[in-house]
């Protein structure tokens, strides 16, 4: 069997929950052959980790120099005429790259070209994603067009989505769904959709004792550890990145503090100050994550959902703008296991505040047991039988 994973390349979270859907498949079958079709930052990523992949034109948004959406620049560049032709040339190249390598099935996070391609030539198609359609932020000069955009994405691009054979969402069932803000589906797309929860590269049961990885690392067993897993395109976490640097730089003589500034290719030696350590990149990051007592990053799908497979409590700094990550955040203070810090009000004042607020509260105890009641959730085995399923019936489903 052949398979073509197409996620989407800004940034590495849609490359990383392909990536173990990928291993393991090859894992349980030897004479499964994948590859991936992806763009800009996932493309080193996913060949980094030893997949044949072929980079296809890029399609992003513009940000701000401080890291938040820039709407207005989105739209406008590369222009009305230029972007639905950006969009028509990645559906050619993908067209091109199926009919080469002739894959059995299309498993395809987040993206729209290559189910519109893989429709044309009548291959079969998993659709993976957390947000089902495009939401823009809800700032009052863009409030009509927003309303517009929202329900016109939903009738066209919900229709896209759900023309793959099966629609697989890696999130939590309710009530602990941390997508609930970005997953408007209406009735008649529900049959084919399935949330299967998260997919995990390495499950926390794998890995030893928290005492005992602490060990490991050279990390002090009493002293609180906070990991900061950074991720995201590299120009929206520019921003962050330096001011948390900073404030962590005055902190680290009350906490341990481990920062990974997810830069897949770099094998620089860490920076370290005192308790405060800055790596590149971490390869062993889930080590980290079953180590620390509290995590502080971005509102992203993926990171929330590893927190939350793991126990860990978090302070989420979601992104300017980004009405998918503010979605996320509202939820995890809903369920009671995160803090918000918006970035225009954090310094350091007011992150020291949310980090002792929520080690000293119930966030931990609340994070450990909603671990406890998503224990038994493999989205990794989900999705791989997912795949299989739709292989076996052979066939594409259209839409209603």
């Amino acid at each position: 069997m052949r398979v073509q994973f197409a996620p989407c390349g800004v940034g590495l979270g849609h490359a990383g929950r392909c990536i173990p859907i990928a291993r393991e498949m090859q894992r349980r079958n030897a004479e499964t052959d994948v590859f991936f079709s992806t763009y800009s930052e996932a493309v080193s990523y996913v060949r980094q980790e030893g997949f044949n992949t072929i980079e296809v034109p890029a399609m992003e948004f513009k940000v701000k120099p401080d890291g938040a959406v820039d709407f207005r620049r989105t739209a406008i560049s590369p222009g009305p005429f230029m972007a639905p032709l950006n969009f028509l040339v990645q559906v050619n190249k993908e067209i091109e790259i199926m009919k080469a390598h002739k894959p059995d099935v299309i498993v395809s996070d987040s993206r729209v070209s290559p189910i519109i391609a893989a429709r044309m030539l009548g291959i079969p198609t998993v659709c993976m994603l957390n947000q089902f359609q495009v939401i823009i932020p809800r700032r009052n000069r863009y409030l009509r067009l927003a309303k517009f955009a929202d329900a016109s994405t939903l009738a066209i691009i919900g229709r896209v989505w759900t023309s793959a054979a099966k629609v697989i969402i890696p999130d939590f069932p309710p009530p602990h769904t941390i997508s609930t803000g970005n997953l408007h589906i209406p009735q008649t797309y529900q049959k084919k959709i399935e949330l299967i929860g998260p997919i995990l590269p390495v499950r926390p049961e794998a890995l030893p004792t928290k005492q005992h990885l602490r060990k490991k690392l050279g990390l002090k067993q009493k002293t609180p550890l906070i990991f900061v897993p950074l991720s995201g395109p590299l120009k929206e976490l520019a921003y962050l990145t330096n001011l948390l640097q900073k404030i962590f730089a005055d902190l680290s003589s009350n906490f341990q503090i481990v920062i990974s500034l997810g830069h897949p290719r770099s094998h620089k030696s860490p920076v370290r100050h005192d308790n405060l350590n800055i790596f590149r990149w971490l390869p062993n990051r889930f080590d980290y994550l079953k180590a620390c007592d509290l995590v502080v990053s971005r509102a992203g799908h993926g990171t929330i959902s590893q927190s939350i497979c793991y126990g860990k409590p978090s302070v989420l700094i979601p992104t300017p703008n980004h009405t998918e990550q503010l979605n996320n955040a509202s939820k995890c203070v809903a369920l009671g296991i995160a803090v918000v810090v918006h970035q225009d009000n954090m310094d350091k004042r007011t992150l020291l505040a949310a980090i002792d607020e929520v080690l000293t509260k119930t966030y931990s105890e609340r994070a450990k047991t909603i671990q406890k009641e998503v224990a038994t959730l493999d989205g990794l085995s989900a999705a791989i039988e997912a795949t299989f399923k739709v292989v076996e019936g052979g066939k594409m489903c259209v839409p209603a």
